[in-house]
């Protein structure tokens, strides 16, 4: 496995919302929309996520409502999120099914737990280095909230970064997604205590029983986690023991082969 060191985040002047306003001026800000759905779901949608170029570098930060508008994706509004990939000792892969609370992307099935790092300084980096122990950081604190894993089942360095992922999705008329993805790795042995607002259920599965669950046509996965299978899951899964290391810390951030995000993906 390849050696992991710890980086230690700086606290820098974060680029302030107003600064989304100028580069976005056409952003929908409205506090419309919300309506119906779930009272902690909803609190969620205040936390501040980071706003991003194209290079995954921080330009500013923005609601995690902003973010996930689609009028304001349709702008290119962009922000940093992360997916970890959690195996146990027989090297099945942890499922999670959203809750049906969710605003986006409800009752489907995805990886072990998707999320976004925090404009906060213990998540936040001003280099790929940073950024990634960043994600490892949100990873941990994630982890505790959808599935009640406690960061000492999940420690920093037993997490592998692979690569990052730029793609947007829509999941309905009004909510989507465009994000950076930090895709990670870590094989641990853990206790799950879901958090029922998040998590509707889960399921430890191998490589074969996940194919088999991708043609059951009354299943709907999530388009970042049907993404990832389609290109390099499987392969990253079979050198999990060894030779995971010549996949880990990829520079580069995957794009279609047109040199475009990776866009406009079904969830289904």
């Amino acid at each position: 496995m390849a050696t992991s060191t710890t980086t230690t985040i700086t606290q820098q002047a974060a680029p302030s919302a107003e600064a989304i306003l100028r580069l976005f001026p056409d952003i929908d800000t409205s506090s419309a929309g919300l309506e119906g759905h779930d009272e902690e779901q909803i609190r969620l949608m205040d936390e501040v996520c980071i706003v991003l170029d194209n290079d995954d570098n921080p330009i500013g930060t923005a609601s995690k409502k902003l973010c996930h508008l689609m009028t304001n994706i349709d702008k290119g509004l962009l922000h940093r999120a992360f997916s970890v990939f959690l195996f146990d000792d027989q090297n099945r892969l942890l499922l999670q099914q959203r809750a049906s609370e969710k605003i986006t992307f409800p009752d489907m099935w995805t990886n072990t737990c998707c999320s976004h790092p925090l404009s906060i300084p213990s998540e936040t980096g001003s280099n790929l280095p940073e950024s990634i122990e960043g994600a490892k950081r949100a990873a941990q604190r994630k982890l505790d909230h959808e599935l009640g894993i406690k960061k000492e089942q999940v420690p920093i360095e037993k997490f592998h970064f692979l690569t990052r992922i730029h793609y947007k999705a829509p999941s309905d008329g009004k909510w989507g997604e465009h994000e950076i993805d930090y895709i990670l790795f870590i094989k641990a042995n853990v206790d799950l205590h879901p958090n029922l607002n998040e998590v509707r259920d889960t399921k430890y599965v191998s490589a074969e029983e996940l194919k088999e669950l991708f043609k059951d046509p009354q299943l709907k996965f999530t388009p970042w986690f049907k993404l990832i299978c389609e290109s390099m899951l499987f392969e990253w899964w079979e050198n999990l023991d060894s030779g995971l290391e010549k996949y880990t810390n990829e520079q580069a951030i995957r794009l279609n082969h047109s040199g475009e995000p990776l866009n406009q993906l079904s969830s289904s």
